[in-house]
């Protein structure tokens, strides 16, 4: 080392000699040889590393000369002398920062690689971690040479000689990671993306080699080397470039990555699929960091969006082998992804609900049904109070509690069913048609027939907690006054009409559904007792109402309510109706006491203009005659006529 210290001419007579022993040592036995390079090896790592570039060159070049003799010899299986010998290049590669040097070693293990694959076996960890190191250099031409040599290793050497290499699979896929990270080169990240999912396919077509090959996983059991040796580093690794790079790159791997599940998800075990989504829900993790506003937004609008529709697909396509053990995780997520105060992923958290729902509804246990209304019912009313400040967050809650009402519909009735409804409603009203039979083509396909009545019960618990909520707010013009001046958005007072309603259209729909439902016969008396009591209360509550457009707001809802009325038996009346008849078709008439309370209501109703449509109904002839408790009574939407009943 002292004759190397000068640095004008330094003196490499000595570190020929070195080289010169090493070359005819080197047919010693392998532990002798071991221990010689042991002290070799250390001279040639500072060597390496000499400020002075001549110097650094001609131990490369000792090097490389040496190490290509020493790999003809080859290397026997459970031996490690060629990552010994070999690591010197890794050191140098790591502490010396002259682009000339790292080039040269770069060259020096291409030219191995290209030479000598047959041979090498322990030696790709050392020319693996070579190449890590290049991967996240600036110099294109460090870079490009590396990430070739690479690529060659990948799409041809593994081909021919997988076995021998796979003990360092994982420093391959690690490597490809690492080039997909360097936001320089962007081209180069896309292709390490795309070569990380060609090893998927190594993986899936040899499980047989990774099952038998031991080493270092002799405290693994041969049916999960697979997964630790294969399947775990792949998606590992594609789950760190979603988290470190750039939009473009992190989509892509994103891609790849629920693709590689897609493709090959049939040969994972269960307690794989746990491992896996661990990695997968890192991605959501990552959120609850600092960073800045504007990089969290985007990451949220992106990234999450994206993976949390893919994690739905992959359950609805595994899920058999997924619903025991990931579904209250999945719900946990989609829970965290609706309360978070970014509007699109709160709206993606109830779509993906619904997809889910949708998708996978007629599988569901009861179990799974319950645990499905719980996180509607624990997602479904956030209150609003004066003392939150930032209008942004709510008017997100106020979006996403009408996504949610919306979605529940979407779950029992199937999406846009409800739309076509009101639709046909609306029509048939405006051609004096009301009693007309209503069917829509896609009503059968919700998941209302897998439903049982405790857990429809339970949506309509939400259902009807949030109409009372929406109906306090907008009743409380104080509050709104407040929040309109404080300076939230509008050009008019906040208010919650369209929740209001849909909430209780939705309830209405759910409870007309099961009160006509044979199978839910044993249920009908609840079903009655809570239909007269929501629809009492509706009808209460609108004849309250003075606002024009809050009137013309329950446009949709008063036609429901008049044709689903008119179409209940009349022997549901006979028979079950006894304490007091319906609004709108019987007014809630009980005893004579009652009847001028409601029919006052009912008149009310009538003539307070509750919208042209609804006066369309007015020229509807058709009625019936009813008998309820001795009297006769002629039942049409805008008369009660009592008539003593012949005997």
């Amino acid at each position: 080392m002292d004759e190397l210290a000068s640095p004008h001419h330094p003196r490499m007579f000595s570190l020929q000699k070195i080289v010169e022993i090493s070359y005819y040592n080197m047919n010693r036995i392998r532990l002798q040889w071991s221990r010689i390079w042991h002290v070799i090896g250390d001279h040639f790592n500072k060597v390496g590393c000499n400020p002075n570039e001549d110097v650094a060159i001609f131990a490369v070049d000792s090097l490389r000369q040496l190490s290509m003799k020493f790999l003809e010899k080859g290397e026997l299986a459970n031996f490690r002398f060629q990552k010994d010998f070999l690591r010197p290049f890794e050191h140098i590669m790591k502490k010396n920062r002259s682009p000339t040097i790292r080039d040269m070693v770069i060259r020096c293990i291409a030219q191995m690689v290209n030479s000598q694959a047959g041979n090498i076996r322990s030696g790709w960890k050392n020319i693996f971690a070579v190449f890590h190191q290049a991967a996240s250099d600036h110099d294109g031409n460090i870079v490009e040479l590396a990430f070739q040599t690479t690529a060659h290793i990948v799409t041809n050497i593994f081909q021919q000689h997988f076995p021998a290499a796979i003990d360092s699979f994982q420093d391959a896929v690690k490597c490809l990671s690492e080039f997909a990270c360097n936001v320089a080169f962007p081209d180069t990240s896309m292709e390490a993306i795309r070569l990380i999912r060609f090893c998927a396919k190594y993986v899936s077509e040899r499980p047989q080699v990774l099952r038998e090959y031991t080493s270092d996983d002799m405290n693994v059991a041969p049916g999960d080397r697979v997964w630790v040796r294969g399947w775990f580093p792949i998606l590992f690794e594609l789950s760190c470039i979603i988290n470190r790079c750039k939009l473009d790159v992190r989509t892509r791997g994103l891609t790849v990555m629920f693709e590689i599940m897609k493709s090959y998800g049939h040969t994972f075990e269960k307690h794989w699929w746990q491992d896996l989504f661990r990695i997968v829900f890192r991605i959501f993790d990552n959120m609850k960091l600092p960073e800045q506003q504007t990089e969290k937004s985007e990451w949220m609008t992106t990234t999450c969006n994206h993976a949390l529709y893919a994690i739905c697909d992959v359950f609805t396509q595994f899920y058999e082998a997924l619903n025991e053990i990931l579904l209250p995780d999945i719900l946990a997520q989609l829970h965290w992804c609706v309360k978070q105060d970014n509007e699109q992923l709160a709206r993606s958290g109830t779509n993906c609900l619904e997809n889910l729902v949708i998708l996978n509804g007629q599988k569901f246990s009861p179990e799974v049904w319950g645990q499905t209304c719980n996180f509607a019912s624990e997602t479904c009313v956030t209150p609003i109070s004066l003392d939150q400040k930032l209008f942004a967050g709510l008017l997100i809650k106020c979006v996403v509690q009408l996504e949610l009402i919306q979605t529940i519909d979407n779950i029992v009735f199937y999406p846009a069913t409800s739309k076509k409804e009101d639709a046909e409603h609306m029509a048939a009203a405006q051609r004096d048609a009301l009693d007309a039979d209503i069917h829509i083509d896609t009503e059968d396909q919700g998941m209302y027939k897998y439903m049982s009545s405790h857990h429809l019960f339970k949506l309509l618990d939400c259902l009807q907690e949030s109409h009372s909520f929406s109906k306090a707010f907008n009743s409380n013009y104080e509050q709104r006054t407040v929040l309109w001046r404080a300076g939230f958005k509008g050009k008019s007072k906040p208010n919650l009409l369209k929740q209001e309603t849909s909430s209780l259209a939705c309830c209405l729909r759910i409870l007309f559904r099961m009160y006509v439902d044979e199978n839910r016969r044993e249920s009908w008396d609840a079903i009655q007792q809570r239909l007269l009591s929501v629809c009492s209360e509706a009808l209460a509550y609108f004849i309250t109402v003075n606002s024009e457009s809050h009137r013309e707001a329950w446009t949709n809802l008063l036609l429901l309510l008049l044709t689903k009325t008119l179409k209940i038996s009349d022997e549901k009346v006979r028979t079950g109706w006894n304490s007091c008849l319906f609004a709108f078709r019987y007014l809630l008439i009980s005893a004579s006491v009652e009847f001028s309370l409601y029919y006052h209501q009912y008149c009310k109703v009538v003539f307070n203009g509750a919208g042209e449509e609804l006066g369309e109904c007015n020229r509807n002839k058709g009625y019936r005659l009813v008998p309820i408790h001795g009297t006769v009574c002629r039942l049409d939407f805008y008369s009660v006529i009592f008539y003593p009943e012949k005997k």
